[in-house]
């Protein structure tokens, strides 16, 4: 379903930035190009922007810019993995994962103690699916490996985790960040999951403290 849009004018109005503070995050990549949409409008040509999108990141930028430089802003809402690297005593101390949530990794991850970014990022994935109650363990072992394989053909672009079920048979699928799909009757969607926000959520994670 395609977002809400909201004009720079209304923006402006309801959250009460500045014009210049917002071409200066969209300078720092706070926000990114592709929210600033030229449209026709009756009084010529404006600027809109996906308004729920927009709302929750201006909202998290005024939350945290006493707390973060912008360039620092800039690596949290980025979804480039960053290079952290941290063992998994780090991330049971800190609460990122379980150590039940590392031990069912094992088979795809092998006995590593030491996770990059992105393998932290499927253990958090897999972390959250757990929590959710929806997943089971089995189930979970397979989000690993399916991440592992495929997560980085999208080299560096938003995409979102789908977890569908019907009559007890279980599939993983990685889309495009906003890209519709349709499933056939008696399929649920169980979980759908942008990994953009999860990547956020990481980064605040590892960045406080």
């Amino acid at each position: 379903m395609e977002e809400d849009l909201i004009s720079k004018k209304e923006l402006l109005e309801l959250t009460g930035i500045s014009y210049g503070q917002l071409y200066r995050w969209k300078r720092k990549n706070l926000v990114p190009e592709e929210w600033f949409i030229r449209k026709s409008a009756f009084t010529g040509q404006e600027t809109f922007f996906p308004k729920a999108s927009m709302l929750a990141r201006i909202d998290r930028i005024k939350n945290m810019k006493d707390d973060l430089s912008l360039d620092e802003l800039a690596d949290v809402f980025s979804i480039i993995p960053s290079d952290l690297k941290m063992d998994s005593t780090e991330l049971v101390k800190r609460n990122i994962v379980s150590l039940q949530t590392i031990e069912y990794a094992s088979p795809t991850f092998g006995l590593a103690t030491v996770f990059n970014f992105e393998q932290t990022l499927f253990l958090y994935l897999l972390e959250d699916c757990l929590q959710s109650g929806e997943m089971s363990i089995d189930e979970g072992k397979k989000l690993i490996q399916t991440l592992v394989e495929q997560y980085a053909k999208f080299e560096g672009k938003p995409c979102d985790l789908i977890f569908i079920r019907k009559m007890g048979v279980t599939l993983f699928l990685l889309l495009t960040s906003g890209a519709e799909f349709f499933v056939e009757p008696g399929v649920k969607v169980v979980l759908n999951i942008p990994i953009a926000k999860k990547i956020e959520e990481l980064k605040l994670i590892l960045t406080s403290s």
